[in-house]
């Protein structure tokens, strides 16, 4: 179907992706909207799932980065996304790792960024795919990763900043994208899932004994946005499959998709931080059920 609208996304690392918005990209994607994918490090610092790939990790051989360039490619295939851009170039700038961590200091690290630099490549980007739409994470970066703080940072400032013709004037025309969507998950997703997690016998993460605990997580009533994307969560577990060396496909995040089946990861949420939110959908719990609401 042909379709003008254009979706971009600003993600930190290989994977990232996948889990908070792989069903939306799927799903547009597939509805003829153009999604853009951008990736700011290549996730050298991950911690390695597969014992045949251990010799990767930054340690040992320092690998796994351009290995994870792999992985993404094969996700972004059974994601039918066929713009996938790194923010500087493939490498330009290091994972810098959990926060407080050594890495992080790493002159070359994306957390050690020059601002204005990593600003103005992702304003390029912007200006030349003139999205109607940008999501990134919020604040905290979702959960407090320095990468996820920094990649908030640089493509707030680039929604921006792109629409200032007086900055960044070799970048290209100006572009005023129409909304700006912070990813965002249900405190009440959290909880049911919590509780389901318990019943298995999970640990859960972060070693807390409350979902409430949790370093992350929306306030329901925060959240404007559910995009039901359930027909496409085959493809989002089939990018999940091919991010190997980071998700275990036989491990609690799968055994708990198959308990709480597409309502955990069919559904994936926001929070509309610029523009207008479109008319309320009648019989809808959420105030927008599609990111391009109320766009011409």
């Amino acid at each position: 179907m042909n379709d003008d609208r254009r979706l971009l996304l600003v993600h930190a690392h290989p994977d990232d992706e996948v889990i908070g918005s792989g069903a939306t990209m799927a799903k547009y994607a597939a509805e003829g909207a153009h999604v853009t994918l951008v990736t700011c490090t290549l996730g050298e610092e991950g911690e390695i799932l597969l014992p045949e790939l251990a010799h990767l990790a930054a340690d040992k051989e320092d690998g796994l980065g351009e290995h994870r360039i792999g992985e993404l490619d094969a996700a972004m295939k059974a994601l039918g996304v066929t713009d996938h851009q790194f923010l500087g170039g493939a490498g330009r700038w290091r994972d810098s790792g959990m926060m407080g961590l050594p890495t992080n200091d790493r002159p070359d690290c994306f957390w050690q960024a020059d601002l204005d630099e990593a600003v103005g490549e992702l304003v390029q980007i912007i200006r030349e795919v003139r999205p109607q739409v940008v999501v990134t994470y919020n604040e905290n970066g979702g959960y407090g990763h320095p990468d996820h703080i920094q990649a908030h940072r640089v493509a707030v400032a680039a929604y921006e900043a792109a629409a200032d013709a007086a900055r960044y004037p070799s970048a290209g025309p100006a572009w005023q994208a129409s909304k700006l969507y912070y990813l965002a998950v249900p405190k009440s997703l959290l909880r049911q899932g919590f509780e389901l997690m318990k019943q298995m016998g999970e640990e859960a993460p972060f070693g807390v004994t409350s979902p409430d605990d949790l370093p992350f997580g929306d306030e329901d009533e925060a959240v404007t946005t559910q995009v039901d994307a359930r027909d496409y969560l085959d493809a989002k577990v089939e990018a999940m499959r091919a991010h190997a060396t980071q998700i275990a496909v036989d491990g609690p995040l799968f055994a708990l998709s198959n308990n709480i089946g597409q309502r955990a990861f069919g559904f994936e949420h926001f929070r509309l931080m610029r523009g207008a939110l479109g008319d309320p959908v009648e019989g809808s719990a959420w105030r927008e059920t599609d990111l391009f609401a109320g766009l011409s």
